[in-house]
């Protein structure tokens, strides 16, 4: 046993579960020395030769893998290859000093082939660099170096793993997508599936006679969530399959790290930095998981990424589906449903508005995609969202409490049953579209007293317009969100109205547009 195991650090951790779905092995507790010797003859046969040298750019950056200078100095690379990936066990020198990741000694060797005018070595030995470990600094950068000492210690093992970590990346707009999570069976999930693609990739690059691995079809955030939906689906059917096992049941969040380690990019670049980090909370990922394994929740959560999914621009020739509105959407594109699910819950109104209500523009970053999902918004408006789903996602993504759940159903339907016994739809239209607090307490006032008749209950209590729409602290004013209570309120209505009245479609076309442009949730102004 070589005693590893996970350490929080993504660059390490995503390499080592790598290696431990390569070596086949359950856990990191598990490997012996001799799977990680197998691992670094991987290395040695295979990242001195195309595609892995292309590959190799984008993480290793400035290694002897990558170097223009040593492309037909296969000795060179091969002699490298065996410094870097074989430097572990017993008999490899080490140093006093300590490694960053495991807390084992530090290498005594150089990690590197250059030698001065003298003959020796130039780099200090174990001090691993950014040809070595992606994102950190170069040699003799003393910037941001304790007392001026470039360089990371690290043990043999622990460089073995960094440089496996580009093995267990999907490839997605010419940078590596790594997945890192708390959970240790999603970690290496997300891992085996990257090398499984990457294998893959390389055999067939090979037999092409190409020198470089595709890119994925999806968008980093796309593929983040697949990743997520397909071992939710794995996850669920070992729970039907009755084996019980602590860590698979664990709740855990999910954090990607899109990263180049090329030096032609900068931090400072808000557009187009380094690393990209992506981040869903437990909450998210708890939602996610239920909603993609439970078959209440499928045909509503089918519908939801169908309309978020980018579509293509009509061919020259016309290309449509087979009902010959819709264009050809193309397998894996970029899903603005999923994307916004990583601005949750911080933005639940727009994310409500644009996908559950259908209001907003679910497209602001592209202005094809925007033409051209016309006719998919059109057919959407009127495919009512069911509420079991929206207080699933009150509860898990909101954490909304249930009793307020409860009462912004309970008034809905109160509502919803008065616009189809009085046929109000100035009420409907205009509880639709206000957005100054005083006017839609107004309007509901004006409901109330319209209801209101000797030996009947009142459209509403006090106790519910309270709890749904007043501030907690009594102080009179309404609550802050105030306009996302009334986008659910609406919502609940639009469902109870297609269940009751067939001339739901009616009321639906009296909606005024403007509606649309507003995105404030902030109280009266």
């Amino acid at each position: 046993m070589v005693e590893l195991d996970y350490t929080g650090h993504p660059l390490f951790d995503v390499g080592l579960a790598t290696i431990v779905e390569y070596s086949e092995k359950e856990y990191p507790p598990e490997l012996t020395e001799d799977d990680l010797h197998k691992v670094a003859k991987f290395i040695e046969e295979n990242y001195t030769e195309q595609p892995l040298t292309s590959f190799l750019t984008t993480s290793l950056m400035n290694s002897d893998f990558t170097q223009p200078a040593f492309k037909d100095n296969m000795p060179r690379r091969v002699e490298y290859a065996r410094r870097v990936a074989h430097s572990f066990g017993d008999d490899v020198p080490k140093s006093d000093e300590v490694c960053v990741f495991t807390g084992k000694p530090a290498l005594g060797i150089a990690l590197s082939l250059k030698r001065d005018k003298e003959g020796r070595e130039e780099l200090s030995p174990g001090r691993a660099f950014r040809q070595h470990i992606p994102l950190i600094t170069s040699e003799n950068i003393i910037n941001f170096s304790p007392w001026g000492d470039p360089g990371l210690p690290v043990s043999g093992e622990a460089l073995l793993c960094l440089q496996f970590f580009p093995m267990g990346c999907r490839k997605c707009a010419g940078r590596l997508l790594a997945v890192h999570s708390d959970n240790p069976d999603i970690l290496q999930a997300a891992a085996k599936e990257a090398w499984k693609e990457n294998i893959a990739a390389i055999a067939l690059a090979r037999a092409n006679h190409e020198t470089k691995l595709p890119d994925a079809s999806s968008s980093a955030q796309s593929l983040i969530i697949e990743t997520i939906i397909k071992q939710a689906g794995k996850q669920n059917r070992i729970q039907q399959a009755h084996i019980k096992r602590q860590r698979r049941d664990q709740h855990y969040s999910i954090t990607a790290y899109h990263l180049t380690n090329s030096g032609q990019t900068s931090p400072l670049d808000e557009k187009s930095p380094p690393l990209k980090m992506y981040h869903l909370p437990m909450s998210s990922v708890r939602f996610l998981t239920k909603v993609t394994t439970n078959p209440d929740y499928m045909t509503t959560w089918n519908k939801l990424v169908t309309y978020g999914q980018q579509r293509l621009k009509f061919a020259k020739d016309k290309q449509v589906d087979k009902d010959g509105d819709m264009p050809v959407v193309r397998r894996g594109a970029r899903n603005y449903f999923y994307e916004d699910i990583f601005r949750l819950p911080q933005e639940a109104d727009r994310f409500i508005r644009s996908y559950f209500l259908r209001v907003s523009d679910v497209y602001p970053a592209s202005k094809d995609a925007q033409s051209s999902s016309e006719n998919a918004k059109s057919q959407f408006v009127i495919s009512v969202i069911p509420w079991s789903f929206i207080n699933l996602f009150l509860e898990e993504v909101m954490q909304m409490e249930k009793k307020r759940i409860a009462a912004i159903k309970e008034l809905a339907d109160r509502l919803a049953a008065y616009v189809d016994n009085s046929g109000d739809k100035r009420f409907f239209s205009n509880f639709y579209a206000v957005s100054r607090g005083d006017l839609f307490r107004n309007e509901l006032l004006r409901a109330a007293k319209n209801a209101a008749s000797p030996g009947k209950a009142p459209l509403f209590t006090y106790e519910s317009f309270c709890t749904v729409f007043f501030a907690p602290d009594g102080d009179g004013d309404l609550r802050f969100d105030w306009r996302l209570a009334r986008d659910l309120t609406f919502i609940r209505m639009l469902e109870w109205l297609s269940e009751h009245d067939k001339q739901m479609l009616d009321h639906m076309s009296d909606l005024p547009e403007e509606r649309t442009t507003e995105t404030s949730t902030s109280n009266d102004e």
